[in-house]
């Protein structure tokens, strides 16, 4: 899909949300700056938390939403080292019963099979490509 605006970046994000169910893994990839975190802010939206609550987790590392529907961890694997990211406790986190979103899920190699793939490329100033892939 394409999103003209961080809004519908938003949007994009609060419609997968409400597909979602506890235990579920959103693996979410894209530059700096593509819309990653805004899309987060809309599966935040999607459960029943406070979007305004939604940060990038670059320093805290992990953030916990608490929604009406589900808890949302956000997890921000940008700054971490491999042997950082392995003592993380990924692993026991996506096993326990909340939806997990994870920026920078390239950087982990932990990968659940049945994790969504969330692609996010900016290709104009507002102008997003957002490409998911859900498995069956």
């Amino acid at each position: 899909m394409i999103t003209g605006s961080e809004t519908e970046t938003e949007q994009a994000g609060e419609q997968l949300a409400r597909q979602l169910a506890p235990g579920s893994v959103v693996l979410l990839y894209g530059d700096l700056g593509a819309g990653k975190t805004a899309f987060v802010r809309g599966l935040a939206r999607g459960i029943g938390a406070d979007p305004d609550e939604v940060s990038s987790p670059t320093f805290t590392l992990i953030q916990e939403y608490a929604g009406s529907h589900a808890t949302l961890h956000h997890v921000d694997l940008y700054r971490l080292e491999p042997a950082e990211i392995e003592d993380l406790g990924l692993d026991d986190l996506v096993e326990g019963g909340s939806i997990v979103a994870i920026e920078w899920a390239d950087r982990w190699p932990g990968r659940p099979r049945r994790a969504i793939d969330v692609r996010i490329a900016a290709v104009g100033e507002h102008t997003r490509r957002i490409e998911l892939n859900i498995p069956d």
